[in-house]
C-alpha cells in the first residue's frame, strides 16, 4: 500500500472535500480522486461517499480512519529518524510571512523543531505578501506564507493553497455596531477605521470596497490592529485568524459581502530546496491543514 494514498484519503475526510485535500497536499484535484479511488481497490471497500455537500467516510471508512492514521505516522517516523541520522536537521531555514502567518503557522513549526532537533537556525523575516515574493523570487528567502494577493504570481514563482480564513470587523463591545451579526463593506463609510498597512492584501481588499475609507491607522500586525480596536481608535478590519486572545472587550463581526483571505505557501519554481527547507515546508503544510480541520 501506498502511504501517500492514505495521507490523501485522511486529508479528504478531514477537510470534507476532494478540492481543499487536493490544495492541502499540494497536488490536483483529479490525483486526489484517483488515488483515493485505488485505495479502495486495494483494500476492496467504498471509504467516501461524494454529494455536492462535499465528502463523507463510509462506515468502513470510519472504521479505516485511526489504522490509516497511525499507518502515516509510522511512515514518518521513519523518515524523520532517517532524516535525523543524514543531518538533514541541521542548517539554516529562510522564511518569510505576513504576521498572521508568522504567528498561527510558522512559529508553531519552529517552536517544535527547535525543541526536537536543536541543530536547526532560522531566519524569520515579516513582511507584505509582496514584499515576501520579491524575497523569495529574488532567492534571499527558501519561502514565505503569505495572504493570496488579488493578481497572479509573478513569472517563476508557484503559489500552494494553505488555509482560508473570512474577513470582518474587530470593534470594541460598546461600539454601536458590535450587537450586530453581521455587516457590509458601506457600514465602513462614517466609521474610523484601524487596518494593516498600505501594499498590504487588506489594505488593498477595503480600498477595493470602500471608495474612501477614514483610515486613521496603518499597522504593522494583525495584533496591533486589535490592540487599537481595543484602545477605542476605529473598527479593525481584518481576517479572523485565531491570535492575540488576550485582547480583551473585543468583538468580531462578519462581513457578509467579504471574499475569504487565503494564506498560500509562495515558492520558486525552479527552486532545490536543502533537505531542512523541505522538512519545515512540509511541516508548515501540515500546520495550515490544522488550522482548517
Amino acid at each position: 500500500m501506498r502511504v501517500e494514498r492514505a495521507r490523501y484519503f485522511l486529508a479528504a475526510v478531514e477537510t470534507g472535500s476532494l478540492r481543499a485535500a487536493a490544495a492541502r497536499c499540494g497536488v490536483s484535484q483529479p490525483t486526489v480522486g484517483q488515488q483515493i479511488a485505488l485505495l479502495e481497490e486495494e483494500l476492496d471497500v467504498v471509504l467516501l461517499t461524494r454529494s455536492r455537500h462535499g465528502v463523507h467516510p463510509t462506515p468502513a471508512g470510519q472504521a479505516l480512519i485511526e489504522p490509516l492514521r497511525r499507518l502515516v505516522a509510522a511512515e514518518e517516523a521513519v523518515r524523520e529518524s532517517a532524516m535525523e541520522t543524514s543531518g538533514s536537521y541541521r542548517g539554516r531555514v529562510q522564511i518569510g510571512g505576513v504576521t498572521v502567518a508568522v504567528e498561527t503557522v510558522i512559529a508553531p513549526v519552529v517552536g517544535r523543531l527547535r525543541r526536537y532537533h536543536p541543530g536547526l537556525r532560522f531566519s524569520v523575516r515579516e513582511g507584505a505578501s509582496a514584499a515576501v515574493e520579491a524575497a523569495v523570487l529574488d532567492g534571499e528567502l527558501d519561502f514565505g506564507v503569505v495572504t493570496m494577493p488579488a493578481g497572479p504570481a509573478a513569472p517563476g514563482l508557484r503559489r500552494i493553497p494553505l488555509a482560508s480564513a473570512p474577513v470582518g470587523v474587530y470593534a470594541r463591545t460598546d461600539h454601536p455596531l458590535a450587537g450586530r451579526d453581521q455587516v457590509q463593506w458601506r457600514d465602513l463609510e462614517s466609521w474610523p477605521v484601524v487596518t494593516m498597512r498600505a501594499g498590504t492584501v487588506m489594505w488593498e481588499t477595503l480600498h477595493r470596497h470602500v471608495p474612501a475609507p477614514d483610515v486613521v491607522v496603518q499597522a504593522m500586525s494583525a495584533r496591533t490592529v486589535k490592540v487599537m480596536v481595543g484602545q477605542g481608535v476605529g473598527l479593525g478590519v481584518l481576517a479572523r485568524f485565531d491570535t492575540s486572545a488576550d485582547i480583551t472587550d473585543v468583538v468580531w463581526i462578519p462581513l457578509s459581502d467579504a471574499e475569504p483571505v487565503h494564506l498560500c505557501l509562495t515558492q520558486r519554481q525552479d527552486s532545490r530546496p536543502s533537505p531542512s527547507a523541505l522538512i519545515v515546508r512540509r511541516l508548515i503544510r501540515d500546520r495550515a491543514g490544522e488550522l482548517v480541520s
